[in-house]
């Protein structure tokens, strides 16, 4: 069996098997971050990997750039749980090569990112390799039980998501392509992709507020909502017309811009469900925009179906990123 076959869930799932549970852990393999009870805080530790040609391009991203959106890729893990980051640890392996000066820089752009969120770079590792790998280890907490999780959705919930979407993609579309965009839009997108700004405050804030299902939007919206439904073990619908996109996205990529939206990720929104009471808290208390897109059903766990204006379900284009190119959740 390849890992093609059982793509990048389903080999989480072996994983969980083997090694997932005990140890006093109170959350594990599975969500964005794993949590355990220390001195009456819940302690958070994520991880994320950046790898060059998979990840990112050297041709598309400056170095200092690529610092910022490693470190921000992770605070984005702690933000959809609801925590506090505190404590980086940076494993970077590097071609024997490449100039001082640029990994100074990328140390510059991550020292940026974290000092803007309290976060220092304790330690780490370093390693010679033939591509470029970042590997970060990021710790943080949480106050009491307010935690968001990927498994507390339920039937009945709304669905809805923070800021806007698709600028990431269309970032990477106009590097790749070259494109010549208005200046504004084009900056818009560029940061977008570059230097995402992870929704830590609003992450704590829905907390605060009683939120308990969320997850960040970095595989695509569809595809981290369908990861939602199947730990939950719910489905969802989601209008199309609801979708909040970036703006300058539709006069930019059109007919492109919906999918973009939908399935481009890299966006490090949050992604949350909620009972009605407790999402006009949220509207009325989250300092930034809140869109609700859907709603929770008790149908099969993990599907999610798009729906146009007219109330027909549209026709599955893709779902995001998956590593290992299985089809992916809720197919």
């Amino acid at each position: 069996m390849k890992l093609s076959d059982v793509g990048e869930f389903g080999l989480i799932d072996r994983i969980a098997g083997i090694v997932g549970g005990g140890g006093g852990l109170k959350l594990g393999i599975g969500d964005d971050a794993a949590a355990w009870e220390c001195d009456g805080r819940t302690m958070l530790a994520t991880m994320d990997s950046l790898v060059q040609d998979v990840h990112f391009s050297l041709e598309l991203i400056s170095w200092e750039d690529l610092g910022w959106k490693a470190l921000a890729v992770n605070l984005s893990d702690i933000a959809a749980m609801g925590g506090e980051p505190r404590f980086a640890l940076v494993s970077l392996a590097l071609p024997q090569d490449i100039d001082v000066e640029a990994v100074e820089a990328f140390y510059r752009g991550m020292e940026g990112l974290g000092r803007a969120h309290n976060v220092t770079v304790a330690g780490g590792d370093l390693a010679v390799a033939p591509l470029v790998s970042v590997s970060i280890a990021l710790l943080g907490w949480a106050e009491g039980d307010s935690l968001l999780t990927r498994s507390a959705a339920r039937a009945g919930d709304l669905v809805a998501v923070t800021g806007y979407l698709g600028a990431s993609a269309a970032g990477l579309m106009m590097a790749e392509r070259r494109l010549d965009l208005e200046p504004g839009v084009l900056a818009l997108f560029r940061e977008a992709h570059s230097r995402p700004w992870p929704r830590v405050a609003e992450g704590r804030a829905l907390a605060k507020e009683g939120v308990k299902a969320g997850i960040d939007i970095s595989d695509g919206l569809l595809a981290d909502l369908c990861h939602i439904c199947r730990m939950s073990g719910v489905s969802a619908r989601v209008g199309q017309g609801r979708i909040p996109l970036a703006p300058g996205l539709q006069d930019a990529f059109e007919d492109e811009a919906l999918s973009m939206a939908l399935g481009g990720g890299e966006d490090y929104e949050i992604l949350f469900t909620a009972g009605r009471d407790v999402m006009e808290g949220v509207v009325k208390g989250v300092e930034c925009p809140i869109t609700v897109i859907g709603d929770i059903e008790g149908g099969k766990p993990g599907q999610v179906i798009l729906m146009d204006e007219m109330g027909n379900i549209v026709p599955d284009s893709g779902r995001g990123w998956e590593h290992f190119g299985s089809t992916g959740d809720g197919k």
